[in-house]
């Protein structure tokens, strides 16, 4: 099991910025903020600082490198070929490394909650009953709802309560594919996954859900726990090993793909576009106006979303656009939305901006943060527009 990295290793990392400042348009916090502490090369050199002993890590210094959605658009504009994640995610694991005993058993306990599937299955049956039952519209009549610290949890309930679903394991003779589920997969992205399964059905593809959901391990690492990240990662790798492995979440593909014995797994969407369609598989028109979302991990770790666009081609009269300022993180980032939700909002915010005008009925993303986080902002600008991923419009227009 991997330990957490030395500060020689990470400095080593970050000497290889050269400060020329290439990266700064690309981040979304830096154009925001407008501080230069929070940008790529400024958060590295207090990095440095840090880790040489010329600064120390107070609660302004720590804010700052909290700040960072791990977005990885850094890295995508550097010449230097920075690993900007890597030096993020290892600077968080020294941090957590050396915070209070109390805190530290508090904050994984939160973060272990949040990526058991068992415990987010039923977070999500909750949700459900928080939006049906009317109590998400009495917290909003009380104004609860709009609480600093009790909103990004309320806001994220809402919208679970829609895709929530109880997700039964398969396991057919012969499979052809794992579908991977993920500790948020049934909460998440459960009217997703029900979809997924029909239109692999209708694909002739037998799919096998083992009984054990089982994390990648994304969330404890891009908090500052790396050795319980591997080892949820090999969790998988165990479950899943020898077979083709597809999953719906883009990060969870992009974590998974680090270990050498999945690197053949499929993001759905990819993996849909490969598959071979029966020839008298036909999908129906539908006359509707789509833009797709294209999340961090998907545009900046999978190598684009050129496959989702493919997929959604299928489906005639579809209109089908990006939407605007794909570049840019809508704020979700895993648990920053919960963790850091003033920043979250304002980036929510100019991704919903351009809606108004272009009016879309529907939203399609592939990652179940930012399909979450679209939603409740949309409910809450009180826009009629659908946010679901993308096999579920393929899976509808099958049935017309």
């Amino acid at each position: 099991m991997k330990t957490n990295p030395s500060s020689q290793e990470l400095l080593r990392l970050a000497d290889q910025c050269v400060k020329c400042g290439l990266c700064l348009p690309s981040c979304p916090t830096y154009a925001v903020a407008r501080n230069e502490a929070d940008s790529p090369r400024g958060r590295i050199s207090l990095i440095q600082g840090w880790l040489s002993g010329d600064l120390a890590l107070t609660d302004t210094l720590a804010g700052h490198l909290d700040g960072c959605l791990t977005c990885r658009a850094c890295e995508t504009a550097c010449p230097s070929l920075v690993a900007y994640g890597r030096l993020a995610d290892g600077a968080k694991a020294l941090r957590v490394e050396a915070l209070p005993a109390r805190r530290s058993v508090l904050r994984r306990g939160w973060l272990a909650g949040l990526s058991d599937a068992r415990i987010a299955g039923a977070l999500g049956r909750l949700a459900r009953i928080y939006r049906r039952s009317g109590l998400a519209r009495l917290a909003e009549l009380a104004s609860l709802a709009r609480l600093r610290w009790l909103r990004p949890y309320h806001r994220l309930a809402s919208a679970m309560g829609l895709t929530a679903r109880r997700i039964m394991p398969l396991d057919p003779p012969a499979a052809d594919l794992d579908l991977f589920i993920g500790c948020m997969g049934s909460s998440a992205q459960g009217t997703a996954i029900e979809a997924a399964l029909k239109v692999c059905e209708r694909l002739g593809l037998r799919v096998r859900m083992p009984s054990e959901p089982a994390c990648c391990g994304a969330l404890l690492r891009h908090n500052g726990y790396p050795a319980e990240a591997d080892a949820r990662r090999a969790n998988c790798a165990r479950i899943h090993a020898g077979r083709v492995l597809v999953g719906l979440a883009s990060a969870c593909i992009a974590e998974l793909r680090e270990d050498p014995t999945l690197r053949d797994t499929w993001e759905l969407c990819e993996f849909l576009d490969r598959a071979a369609w029966p020839e008298t598989l036909a999908l129906h028109p539908l006359p509707r106006r789509v833009l797709v979302h294209e999340p961090c991990s998907h545009r900046n770790l999978l190598g684009g979303n050129a496959a989702v666009y493919r997929l959604l081609a299928r489906i005639p009269e579809l209109e089908i656009a990006p939407l605007p300022g794909n570049d840019r993180c809508c704020g979700a980032a895993g648990t920053y939305l919960l963790q850091q939700p003033v920043m979250a909002d304002a980036l929510l915010r100019e991704k919903l901006a351009p809606l108004s005008d272009l009016k879309p009925e529907i939203i399609a993303t592939t990652n179940p943060g930012c399909a979450l986080h679209l939603a409740a902002g949309i409910r809450e600008a009180g826009l009629a527009i659908e946010v679901c991923h993308p096999v579920e419009l393929i899976a509808r227009q099958m049935d017309g």
